[in-house]
């Protein structure tokens, strides 16, 4: 049933469901996955407001986007996300993080309204909202706000693209869909697209009946770098083939050059003493190929998942570039 209200306020936002495949049709639309915080921004009674999926204010940490709203039809609600922007114009969640020095490469970027100037669109089709967002709210909108981009191709063609941007992901939805505030019903996915690459395992973690979690690193030139550890994407079998693997190849010391860390770090990938110790130490001799997301400023991977073993590349070849 539609909320009638004549007051804009927060609502919850409705929420992507998590899929390995996504939907293809005439009536799905795709939009790049957003690597940053989802943000309802309203305005009630003259007043914007700024609020995190939690109901947390951000007017304060983000005011060049509060001013920027500041146009925004009265007893409007709008949905966006808040998103920093690297140095090659794809959205980063590290650059983000430290938005401080970067807070010019903030913006946020709006795909719905729920609610346009006192009327309930909930229970209209996403089409239909989207229409009106274009008419009547973006055009009274100033940059750093802007419309998150609609991908018009076929989902092969939109994934191809995505992949080569190195982009997070991709996002479809339903344009009969109402606003579903709070579900997760599934006319909104989500699909993660992460970067792939080779490193080489220089240790584990201890835990279980096999292990917790596998160490690894890259080498430039003689030296061996540590860039993180993942106890995910292991299947059973991988787990104990592994396990097998690591016993012929024990070293008593640590092969990583620049290990310990001082610090765990803001997502707690650095390994220090103290982290060290649940440590084990093998010659990094197992090619592997990793997923993750993006590099950290500490030259961590972010997000990181084991895909596979790689029998026929030299590890001395897996070097950063």
């Amino acid at each position: 049933m539609p909320i009638h209200l004549n007051k804009a306020k927060f609502l919850e936002p409705m929420l992507l469901l998590p899929t390995l495949e996504l939907p293809e049709g005439p009536r799905w639309t795709y939009e790049p996955k957003l690597d940053g915080y989802r943000a309802l921004a309203f305005k009630t009674a003259g007043n914007v407001h700024l609020r995190s999926r939690n109901d947390k204010s951000f007017n304060g940490k983000y005011p060049r986007v509060v001013q920027a709203l500041s146009g925004l039809p009265d007893e409007t609600v709008i949905d966006g996300e808040v998103v920093a922007l690297d140095e090659m114009g794809r959205p980063s969640f590290n650059a983000l993080q430290n938005f401080r020095s970067a807070s010019d490469r903030i913006f946020y970027y709006v795909f719905d309204v729920p609610f346009l100037a006192g009327h309930d669109l909930t229970f209209e089709s996403l089409e239909k909202r989207r229409e009106l967002l274009r008419q009547r709210v973006l055009p009274t909108l100033a940059d750093p706000v802007r419309e998150c981009p609609e991908l018009k191709a076929k989902l092969v063609d939109v994934l191809q693209a995505v992949r080569a941007q190195q982009l997070e992901g991709l996002v479809a939805k339903n344009l009969d869909s109402a606003y579903e505030s709070g579900k997760r019903s599934g006319a909104w996915r989500k699909m993660r697209l992460n970067q792939r690459r080779d490193f080489v395992i220089g240790g584990y973690t201890i835990g279980g009946d096999t292990f917790d979690a596998i160490i690894f690193g890259f080498y430039d030139g003689d030296r061996f770098i540590y860039v993180g550890r993942t106890r995910n994407g292991f299947s059973s079998i991988a787990r104990a083939d592994l396990r097998e693997r690591f016993r012929s190849i024990q070293l008593t010391e640590c092969p990583f050059v620049n290990l310990p860390e001082t610090k765990a770090g803001r997502w707690g990938l650095g390994l220090t003493v103290e982290k060290m110790k649940a440590c084990r130490w093998i010659r990094p001799e197992l090619v592997a190929q990793f997923e993750f997301a993006e590099w950290t400023p500490d030259q961590h991977l972010r997000h990181s998942s084991f895909i596979s073993l790689k029998e026929s590349v030299n590890p001395r070849q897996v070097q950063r570039d």
